[in-house]
This record gives structure tokens, sequence and C-alpha cells, in this order.
């Protein structure tokens, strides 16, 4: 069975728990008794998503593409090709929230002339809010003539691909203490401006970014080894990893998996529990041992179909939470994929999971918690 990403080798294999005698089989804990709390005032793994400054998840988002070119990078070619590009995002992201989310993407076929050189917007890693943001009114004061920024809740913009320095694709969430840009009496709120790296990601680098509008945060590392936190798990960790969809508490996270669909363990006990796979809509989707008041072990039924459609490693998908770490130091660590027979302990935290069964349908486990 290959695995995708490993963390320290001390919690895997087989280690056993302090036997004790709250090992009782715990009653069943509504799924909302195992949420966190987020607590870095960002992006995070926390559930109460600040409803202001990121958009909500469920429903249609409709959204308005941009094509710029700037004075010193004209274009040269039509705007088809780059709206064929990120197309098909919206069907991947439909798949992924179960028919819950779906992007409207309207393309402005036209190229909209930026004011400045393309080298002057800054583009970098360590772009700064301000940088980015001035980037984004310029684009949409340009493209204003010719287009009803009110029908729309968010914005693409895309550049030519004769603007080399237009580089790397960041989001742009909205601060609601400043005046913003505005465009049609509606303020923009958020936006993704894409760079170059569209053409090496592909379509799913709008699916990571618009992810962040939701309140999703990176699982990517942004110092030291850049996917050793979840290795190729997730989309919001590496794009191009095999197994893409969203883990199944980011799917909790965002409405599209319901409490009822959380077997929780949040005191001590043991509960049996069978996952149906992330990768289809029904059934149980998550079981989630909280050990503190920011963290939680989740696990997981993955298989390779869907989304994750061709990856090599499927089982049992255990991995900690901790909705404390910010976006980009790792609030989510994958161990590892388990089968039947196996088991992940944790001893400090009091916690066990075996998989007991496994077929098409998906697996069955047993959580134990010893520590409250």
């Amino acid at each position: 069975m290959r695995t995708l990403s490993l963390v320290t080798a001390a919690l895997v294999g087989c280690l056993t728990l302090p036997t004790t005698a709250t090992a009782a089989p715990a009653p069943a804990a509504p799924g909302a008794d195992c949420a966190l709390k987020g607590t870095t005032g960002w992006t995070d793994e926390g559930h109460d998503t600040d409803p202001v400054r990121f958009q909500h998840a469920v429903g249609t988002h409709r959204v308005l593409t941009l094509f710029v070119d700037f004075p010193d990078a004209p274009a040269t070619g039509p705007t088809d090709p780059y709206a064929a590009q990120l197309a098909p995002a919206a069907g991947w992201l439909r798949t992924a929230s179960y028919g819950q989310a779906r992007l409207d993407i309207t393309p402005l076929h036209r190229w909209i002339r930026m004011p400045a050189a393309s080298t002057s917007y800054g583009f970098r890693r360590g772009l700064t809010f301000e940088a980015h943001e001035l980037y984004l009114r310029d684009a949409v004061a340009a493209a204003d003539p010719y287009a009803d920024f009110s029908r729309y809740d968010m914005v693409y913009v895309v550049p030519t691909r004769e603007a080399a320095a237009i580089s790397f694709s960041p989001t742009y969430l909205f601060d609601p203490a400043t005046p913003g840009v505005t465009a049609d009496g509606r303020r923009v709120r958020w936006a993704v401006t894409f760079g170059q790296d569209m053409w090496r990601w592909g379509p799913k680098v709008a699916d990571h970014e618009t992810g962040h509008t939701f309140g999703l945060p990176d699982l990517y590392a942004f110092t030291g080894e850049t996917h050793r936190f979840v290795g190729g798990w997730d989309l919001m960790g590496n794009i191009a990893g095999e197994a893409p969809q969203y883990l199944g508490w980011h799917s909790w996270k965002l409405g599209w998996t319901h409490d009822d669909q959380v077997a929780c363990l949040a005191t001590p006990g043991r509960r049996t529990v069978r996952l149906a796979p992330v990768e289809r809509p029904g059934g149980t989707k998550i079981a989630v041992v909280r050990t503190g008041p920011t963290t939680a072990y989740v696990a997981e039924s993955r298989r390779s179909e869907g989304n994750d459609k061709g990856t090599p490693s499927t089982g049992v998908l255990v991995y900690k939470v901790d909705s404390a770490v910010p976006t980009g130091e790792g609030p989510v660590r994958v161990v590892r994929t388990y089968g039947p027979g196996e088991s992940f302990t944790d001893p400090a935290a009091g916690v066990r999971i075996d998989v007991l069964t496994s077929d098409h349908a998906g697996d069955v486990i047993r959580l134990r918690a010893t520590r409250p």
C-alpha cells in the first residue's frame, strides 16, 4: 500500500495505548461536538469562518473573467484558449462539492489594456496587499466600460502569456476596513489574479484559489520542504497531487458535508463507524476524535475515483487537524492510509483508530479515546 505523506513515525505502526477502564462504548455525540474554533483570525481549519471576509461555499458563484494585457506585453492571440484553460474548474468544483457549489464563469472575450507595465506591479512572493489591490483596481477600472460588475460575486483576472512578470496566482480577499475596489455600485470582495503558473497547474489552480475565498488555508509549507504536511492529499496542498479531492474535514467546514455525516468521539470511550468514500455523495464522511480545544484526529475513506481517479493509495486516511496553526504552517498533517488489520495510535493524545474491514462501499473502523 503506497502512502502519499508521513509524519513522525512514533505515531504509527504497532504502538499500543495504556489499558483504561474508561474505554467503554461512547454514546453517539453530535457531529458539531467535534467542530473546532479557529484562532488565527484568517484562513484556518476552524468551523467559525467569518461570513463577511469569506464567501459562503454553498450555491452558485457568479464569476467574471477579465483578460488583460500591458503596454510592455501586448497580447498576440485570441482570448479563447485562456478561457478554455480555466473552464474545467467549474466541473471539478461541482464534483468535489457533491453538486452544492457551482462556478458560473462568464468570460469577457476581449483584451483589456492595463494602464501600467506588467513589470511595475511587483508580482513576486511577498506581494503586498496594497500592490495586489492596485493591480485588481486597474483591471476592474479598465474593464468597467465593457462589463456590469454588479452582476457578479467575484472576478478572475487572466494575463496574456506575453506578461512573464505576472508569474503566480494569488487570491484577493477584501479588507472591510478600507474603501477597496468598486464598480457599478458593487464592491469587488473576492478575486483571483492568475499568473503564468496557470499553464503549469491547469484549471485546478482556480479551484485552489477559489477555496481561499471560502476560508480554506494553504496546506503546503511556506518554508522548507513544500509538501511535507499533506503530500498529494487535498487541492489546498499540492494542486497537482494524485488525490486532490478536498479532505472530508474541509467538506464539513464548507457545508458540503453535514453534522449528521460526521461520527464524533469527543469524550473518552470507543465507537465503531462505517465510512463512505469522500469521493462520493452520501453516507458518513469522516470520523473525528477530538483531542483538545483546537485539535482532533480525523479518519476518512479514500478511493481511486471521481476527482481522485488514478490515485495509487486508497484506504483509511488519518490526519491531525489543529485550528490554531496558521495557513502554510501545517494546520493539517497527514499520517498515511491504513488497511484492514492496521491501526493508528497516538499514546500521548490517547487515540487509537483500528481499520476492521474494507470493501467497495467504504471502510469500517473503531475509534478509541482514553483521555478527556
